[in-house]
């Protein structure tokens, strides 16, 4: 059965996900992270022929550490899972209550979407991330991972799906799609398809968002920044920097352009650029930039248009700014509206950073990794959506519900009111 015909199964299917009770979602949470447990060794040596291709290829070193799905991404995977089954139900929930008239009442409630469609980068936990916060949701999803791990997620797949169905969900609430081509097959879905995930490079999703007519969510690139106030404890700033850039170089959280005030550039970057040069970053930064770092540390050259570069790798771009208002103008330019963060002890400054800053994250005296998920309480994340509609920021279970109006009347018509015969009495309800 092809993408086109499973994705039309899904969406005759998507009412009876959409009305699982909360038990049964639960319960398959539990049975996927019991699964993981019991099927580790298998699991480890689908990824370990990954991370063999992935050598024989010369995939980049930053990149494999994505690919790699050891003990330690094991149980994160299974603490999201336990987190998740921790969360109230998001269906069901009255947003809304108002009287219209007496006996007329509208309710908005939160239901799924229905039908997601999620296009994943190479990194086998994001599988069980996505999958277990649709089935929390109550949404069906078609999965199509990176074929860097193909041989892990096809485990990992058949593991979180058996859970799924041996919970009694419906065996179509989860489907793979394992070969590129169902990716152009999957755009052409409309109709069946509630709404596109896209993870990966700005490239990639500029394609999808151009070649469907699915609403997209997502974000193209995450072209993080830092900006080091005049009045910020260096230390931290150092601290906060060096971990926005080194902690995880190659995902979209990690900071890419450093802003330093011109007040304090000149004993604040040789600092920071010693710390950097240790955890083996290479800075691109402006003349004035190159200057202040000094001879010691490598500091390449770096063009205007070179600034809203998403490196993903050990590499940072570096500006001396004369102010606050100057970083803001910056970043809004050349940022990608991800995640960005102001190390500054003054509050009027970081309150004018925090309002003036259009992005989904804005940190003060803090490193722009926290920009996830399951770091925020979510259980995890399907994606990290800089739009404006509907989600913003890491999409958990919310992002993942929209919602339907309910009005239950009493034989009420809409001619009554039209003549005059009845006049509405709008009443919010506690």
């Amino acid at each position: 059965m092809g993408i086109r015909e499973q994705a039309r199964q899904m969406k005759l299917d998507s009412p009876k996900m959409m009305s699982a009770p909360l038990e049964q979602r639960n319960d398959a949470l539990a049975r996927i992270a019991d699964a993981l447990r019991k099927n580790a060794n298998e699991i480890f040596e689908a990824n370990a022929k990954d991370m063999a291709a992935a050598e024989q290829n010369g995939v980049a070193k930053t990149i494999q550490k994505r690919l790699r799905y050891n003990e330690g991404k094991l149980n994160d995977n299974i603490a999201g899972l336990e987190q998740l089954q921790e969360l109230p139900d998001p269906i069901g929930k009255i947003l809304m209550q108002r009287e219209l008239d007496e006996g007329l009442v509208l309710t908005r409630v939160s239901c799924p979407i229905g039908v997601i469609g999620v296009i994943f980068e190479a990194r086998p936990d994001a599988l069980v991330q996505i999958s277990s916060l649709c089935i929390k949701s109550g949404n069906c999803a078609i999965l199509k991972g990176g074929k860097e791990t193909s041989n892990s997620n096809r485990v990992l797949f058949r593991i979180v799906h058996q859970a799924a169905v041996d919970a009694g969900l419906p065996d179509s609430c989860l489907v793979q799609a394992e070969q590129h081509s169902e990716i152009d097959e999957l755009l052409q879905c409309d109709g069946d398809v509630d709404l596109l995930i896209p993870r990966g490079s700005n490239q990639f999703v500029s394609y999808i968002m151009n070649n469907t007519k699915i609403p997209v969510m997502g974000h193209s690139s995450g072209v993080c920044h830092v900006y080091v106030d005049k009045d910020a404890n260096q230390d931290m700033a150092v601290k906060v920097a060096v971990d926005s850039k080194t902690q995880y170089p190659a995902v979209c959280n990690a900071a890419e352009t450093l802003l330093v005030n011109r007040d304090i550039a000149g004993e604040f970057l040789p600092k920071v650029a010693k710390a950097m040069h240790d955890k083996g970053v290479t800075f691109k930064g402006t003349d004035e930039a190159r200057e202040m770092v000094g001879e010691s540390t490598e500091c390449e050259s770096i063009a205007d248009d070179e600034f809203s570069t998403e490196y993903g790798d050990l590499m940072m771009s570096v500006k001396v700014v004369a102010d606050v208002r100057e970083a803001v103008d910056h970043i809004n330019m050349y940022g990608s509206h991800h995640t960005d963060s102001i190390i500054t002890n003054n509050d009027d400054t970081a309150d004018y950073f925090m309002a003036m800053v259009d992005s989904a994250g804005v940190y003060r005296n803090c490193s722009t990794r926290f920009a996830d998920g399951f770091r925020y309480g979510f259980g995890a994340e399907v994606g990290i959506s800089t739009g404006k509609l509907h989600a913003r920021g890491p999409v958990g279970l919310d992002g993942l519900e929209t919602y339907k109006y309910r009005l239950i009347g009493h034989g009420d018509i809409v001619d009554d009111y039209a003549t005059g015969k009845k006049q509405f009495h709008f009443k919010d309800l506690a």
